[in-house]
């Protein structure tokens, strides 16, 4: 049986409740912050007030997930740089994704190491060179799934924090 096809489309306005109700299950709330704050960062974004890109993953047309794209130069600035003192070892031109899938049946199907190589294909054909991604290392099943979609751990970047894992994607 052949996968549905993949897309993204630039997230509008009008996608903010359906994500604001995806921010509210179980599987996203593990690992994302307070949703109201993470919908209200969308806003900024789709507003332009922050350069992050946001997107909906598409399968089979239909949206099935969240996946945005941003720059690293753009959070050299508080309060990130506190939350993310690592920031200040990324190479110029990084960005970072961070993503994730609307239902949780769609987890562990190899779905989102599908739609992160999408992405990543994409990014580099937009002229992305150094492309990062950060998880919670307590997150196996997202470890393991980017991992699969061609990121690695990179020694000697070290979150002080602890609380994510540098991860570098490497053309495959």
């Amino acid at each position: 049986m052949d996968s549905p096809p993949i897309q993204f489309r630039p997230v509008t306005l009008a996608d903010l409740a359906m994500l604001g109700e995806w921010m509210e299950r179980p599987h996203w709330l593990e690992w994302w912050g307070d949703p109201s704050e993470e919908l209200g960062y969308v806003r900024e974004m789709i507003e332009g007030r922050d350069s992050t890109r946001p997107f909906l993953i598409l399968l089979g047309g239909e949206p099935a997930g969240y996946i945005q794209v941003w720059r690293m130069a753009d959070a050299m600035v508080e309060p990130w740089l506190t939350e993310a003192p690592w920031l200040y070892q990324m190479p110029e031109g990084a960005v970072g994704v961070d993503l994730s899938l609307a239902e949780a049946e769609h987890l562990n199907r190899g779905i989102g190491t599908a739609v992160l190589k999408r992405f990543v294909a994409m990014l580099r054909d937009e002229g992305c060179k150094e492309i990062w991604i950060d998880p919670d290392p307590e997150n196996i099943r997202a470890v393991r799934a980017y991992e699969k979609a061609g990121f690695r751990p990179v020694p000697g970047i070290a979150d002080a924090t602890g609380a994510c894992l540098l991860m570098r994607h490497h053309k495959v």
